[in-house]
């Protein structure tokens, strides 16, 4: 039998078919026809290259840039009882915070300790210029500190209080510092003092004259 025309043997199919060399992988094709692109291996454990993060403050730095300056202040003063042993002095400013400018804040008087001055030295002269009463000091009533904001800086102040006894002088409010000066029965200087500290700190007198 003679085989068709174009009809090859089995040898001769096997002639045609083109040889792939043995080292040749095959190719994944993209939509494009486009090989894919390399697979990059993974890296080895510790041989990856660490990201460097951008400078952060520590929280003691960031602590120092946002926070006011600190300024320390020390003053003394105290409550002046008068020569009949029945009332004591208070000076009034008014509250700030008061849009009628018509409530007083009661206090006791004191002043900034100036160089060279003890704060005994510095009590008796603030109490005479602040309430033009001349004394002399009886005993300490101790010591308080406290914190506040003023022209944008951090303020701790430390006030030395004494008792005074009264011995001149004309009550007389001191000029731009302060707005009123007053005797007041003892039993009433907790109630009318504005500040909690104050407040404390003559409670804990405790033997006040009467």
């Amino acid at each position: 039998m003679i085989p068709a025309p174009g009809a090859g043997s089995e040898s001769t199919k096997k002639k045609r078919r083109r040889k792939r060399p043995a080292n040749r992988s095959p190719q994944t094709l993209d939509s494009k026809n486009e090989p894919a692109p390399p697979v990059t291996p993974a890296a080895k454990p510790g041989t990856e290259q660490a990201h460097k993060p951008s400078y952060k403050p520590s929280k003691k730095e960031s602590r120092t840039t946002t926070h006011a300056r600190r300024i320390d202040e020390v003053s003394a003063g105290g409550l002046v009882i008068d020569s009949s042993g029945t009332q004591g002095l208070l000076i009034g400013r008014i509250d700030q915070k008061d849009n009628a400018r018509a409530r007083l804040l009661w206090s006791l008087p004191k002043g900034h300790i100036e160089i060279g001055e003890t704060p005994e030295q510095a009590a008796l002269r603030e109490v005479m210029e602040e309430t033009g009463i001349e004394s002399e000091i009886s005993r300490s009533l101790g010591i308080i500190d406290f914190w506040f904001m003023a022209g944008g800086k951090r303020i701790h102040k430390t006030v030395h209080h004494y008792l005074f006894r009264e011995v001149g002088g004309v009550l007389t409010p001191q000029v731009t510092e302060v707005d009123e000066v007053s005797w007041f029965p003892l039993r009433e200087i907790i109630d009318r003092l504005a500040y909690p500290d104050e407040k404390k700190l003559i409670a804990r007198s405790g033997d006040l004259p009467k």
